[in-house]
């Protein structure tokens, strides 16, 4: 079983609804027993030596997975997705 990272990526100046939050709830309900840290949400952010993105970093969660497939696959109920913005996965590597 290996730690991943979702790194949420939408638009900075967007404003959540009621509706949109319930979502994220929803979804965190059913991914739960695979989180290992909820992670944050993320103010401010800036893209340093890649150019400009139109998305930005929002928010990130760790999660426990048998591989990159099955995380990505937890992934894929991301509501954020579905508000238009997307959902970078990454294998963390133990230092």
């Amino acid at each position: 079983m290996g730690k991943y990272v979702f790194s949420f990526r939408g638009q900075s100046d967007r404003m959540p609804t009621a509706d949109d939050e319930a979502a994220w709830g929803r979804w965190f309900e059913q991914i739960g027993s695979s989180i290992a840290d909820f992670g944050n949400r993320v103010g401010q952010a800036q893209v340093v030596g890649a150019g400009p993105s139109a998305d930005t970093l929002t928010g990130y969660v760790l999660v426990n997975a048998d591989s990159l497939e099955a995380a990505a696959a937890l992934a894929e109920g991301c509501p954020g997705i579905r508000q238009g913005g997307g959902v970078e996965v990454g294998a963390i590597v133990e230092m």
